[in-house]
């Protein structure tokens, strides 16, 4: 008698053995069965056809699971490779890795044929016909040895090479399904009809190198998704044409506000007069939050000897992203992180217990080899600027330090209206520096930041900093993606390395505990991702232009003027239509510019002093005095402040010109 243990604690009886997950959920429910696309049998990922020989616990996978999903999307995988090959002949093709992803799945290919959009539609075609044939997906276990002479024979050397220099052990997983075969280690869907034909779509066509290196092949990449459903697809395709509207690349070249020009400066980007308005804004957001919360602004040099970032540990870790340069006969390195000369800021002068905590700020500009294959927009550039910050403390400061740093993160986060925001405490990785006691003395001091809160988080483990774990901070976006934003680093040993010290109490020397800290990282990044969770139209205090003036007549241009003269030197950015179009076509302009506020003004509003104003977003137009103007103005600008809690002065209110 086989028994088998369900989740909820119910046991199945079989008088025969071996049995298969696929007989168990047929036990269950047909239904089940139909949508089941693998199996966890004592806490292992399996196929359903596996056979079970010994009593375990089994839990049934579906496609509506985030486990089964990455089993269905790896299986498409293998199907779109299957209909690839049968398209454009199996010799001629030859095939490199297939995996799921977030998002969906990929396979790259090396061919003679040039894929072109139009061939995601054949493929796509001939992949619905072979889930269609119901084929089968066989597992079946070979020798190392044996799957090598395999693949040489098909002429997959792609394969070859995994088998021969990563995959080492002595027998490998093998899959079939009709006549295609891959080196897999599963699990896979039943078999191709699991893949409903209306609920996978291929979605672009990229090149890739072999292994992510330069120096390999260029192979071919096709991108795709699949759902459990077809109504999950047409939400997602749904989603990915928003993302296409909300693309910053494309907003920040309809709203002039930066370009690229990958011939003069790869991924560095040109920010426009428009474009350096949001910046700075931005910039001096975080400069009145350093002044509220006692940070002293610091510039640094942009040049300094290799020295500086061995001793650091930067040039052991972080190498291959570093610009160099030889000056003087002397080998020296852009900057591509603040922390070291924060370090000697900090150890130029003496200091005492008391005069602890100190809290150091840099909007230096930072450099970092990106690859050109990974760099995208503003999200990932070359040269940048962070908000960034170091904190020397005592041991004993650490917990009310980081309570401090993740009150502040929170609020800062509600100003940008983002609210579902996810924390992962992340510890020490493979490569790293420090002894183990610096470490476990690091982790749990961060833990007990974030249990003294009350805050939920989660563990992700090794994906710390090479000097310190740290506190990350995601968010999901208007349409749901996530981004990784603020970041909080614990560090016990770059103070160490560069003798950064403190007399404490009774007298003797100790090394400060640094805390590394950015709320919005990158400045490019953030104004990257913002731009896209506001789709362009950003609150009336970011805005480049917060309001446009329109005269019915040229005769009122000269009033205009004098209202944009005032209104400016009140510290607002407004600009007047004085273009020969239409109204309607002035009024569009600035909607399609995505200024907050709108002012039409005619030879009435003159007289009466009223104004008609249309807000973003909005048909209708509101009447608006100039007082109730100036003090509605007054409030957009400070929300910011507003929302941290800063005071603010009352409005300042003009006469009427």
């Amino acid at each position: 008698m086989l028994c088998i243990t369900l989740p909820d604690g119910t046991q199945k009886h079989f008088e025969h053995s071996p049995v298969t997950p696929m007989e168990v959920a047929l036990s269950i429910g047909r239904r089940l069965a139909k949508d089941a696309v693998s199996a966890r049998v004592d806490g292992v990922l399996v196929d359903m056809n596996t056979p079970l020989t010994a009593d375990a616990t089994l839990e049934i996978i579906t496609a509506s699971s985030a486990e089964g999903l990455d089993v269905l999307r790896h299986s498409a995988s293998h199907i779109m490779a299957q209909a690839v090959k049968d398209l454009f002949g199996g010799d001629k093709v030859k095939v490199a890795i297939g995996p799921s992803t977030s998002e969906g799945f990929y396979y790259d290919f090396d061919m003679e044929h040039r894929l072109v959009p139009e061939d995601l539609e054949k493929i796509e075609t001939r992949m619905a016909e072979i889930a269609a044939a119901d084929q089968p997906f066989v597992c079946r276990k070979m020798e190392r040895a044996e799957a090598i002479n395999t693949f040489k024979q098909q002429g997959e050397l792609f394969k070859v090479e995994l088998l021969q220099q990563d995959i080492l052990d002595d027998q490998v997983g093998i899959y079939q399904q009709g006549s295609f075969l891959d080196l897999c280690r599963g699990p896979h869907i039943p078999s191709t009809g699991k893949l409903g034909a209306g609920s996978f779509k291929l979605l672009s066509i990229a090149g890739a190198y072999w292994r992510g290196d330069e120096k390999r092949p260029m192979l071919q990449r096709i991108y795709g998704t699949a759902f459990a459903t077809e109504k999950e697809l047409r939400e997602y395709l749904f989603f990915l044409e928003e993302a296409k509207k909300r693309d910053h690349r494309k907003l920040g070249k309809e709203l002039d506000l930066f370009h690229f020009d990958p011939e003069v400066a790869v991924a560095s980007p040109f920010f426009h007069p428009k474009g350096t308005v949001v910046y700075n804004q931005l910039l001096e957001f975080i400069r009145e939050m350093y002044r509220y919360y006692g940070y002293g602004e610091v510039i640094t040099p942009q040049v300094m000897d290799v020295e500086l970032w061995k001793r650091s540990g930067h040039y052991d870790n972080y190498v291959e992203n570093m610009y160099f340069t030889e000056l003087d006969g002397q080998h020296n390195a852009l900057k591509p992180m603040n922390c070291p000369t924060h370090v000697m800021i900090y150890g130029a002068s003496s200091r005492s217990y008391r005069d602890l905590p100190v809290r150091y700020a840099d909007f230096g500009r930072l450099h970092r080899y990106e690859r050109s294959g990974v760099v995208q927009g503003l999200t990932r550039v070359r040269t940048f600027c962070q908000d960034d910050a170091h904190i020397f403390c005592r041991p004993d400061q650490i917990e009310d330090e980081i309570k401090n740093l993740i009150d502040l993160i929170l609020k800062t986060y509600k100003v940008f209206d983002f609210e579902d925001i996810a924390i992962g405490l992340s510890t020490r990785p493979e490569k790293s520096i420090g002894s183990d006691e610096i470490w476990q003395k690091a982790e749990s001091a961060l833990a007990a930041a974030l249990n003294s809160l009350g805050v939920k988080f989660s563990i992700n483990e090794g994906d710390g900093a090479f000097y310190g774990p740290k506190i990350d901070f995601q968010v999901r976006d208007a349409i749901r993606r996530s981004w990784q934003l603020a970041t909080v680093q614990l560090d016990f040993s770059m103070p160490q390395r560069f003798g950064a010290s403190y007399v404490d109490e009774q007298g003797q020397r100790q090394a400060p505990v640094m805390i590394h800290r950015a709320v919005l990282g990158s400045i490019e990044r953030f104004m990257g991702l913002y731009l896209e969770h506001t789709a362009g139209a950003l609150p009336f205090w970011l805005a480049p232009v917060q309001c446009s003036i329109i005269p019915v007549n040229d005769e009122l241009l000269p009033f205009c003027q004098q209202l944009r003269q005032i209104l400016t030197r009140l510290g607002y950015r407004v600009e007047v239509d004085a273009s020969s179009e239409s109204m309607g076509k002035k009024i569009r302009r600035s909607q399609t510019q995505k200024h907050p506020y709108t002012l039409v003004v005619g030879k009435k509003e003159l007289e009466e002093r009223i104004f008609a104003v249309r807000a973003y977003g909005h048909k209708d137009t509101f009447a608006s005095s100039w007082e109730e103007l100036l003090e509605r103005f007054h409030q957009e600008n400070n929300r910011a402040r507003l929302a941290m809690g800063y005071h603010v002065a009352p409005a300042h209110i003009i006469g009427f010109p």
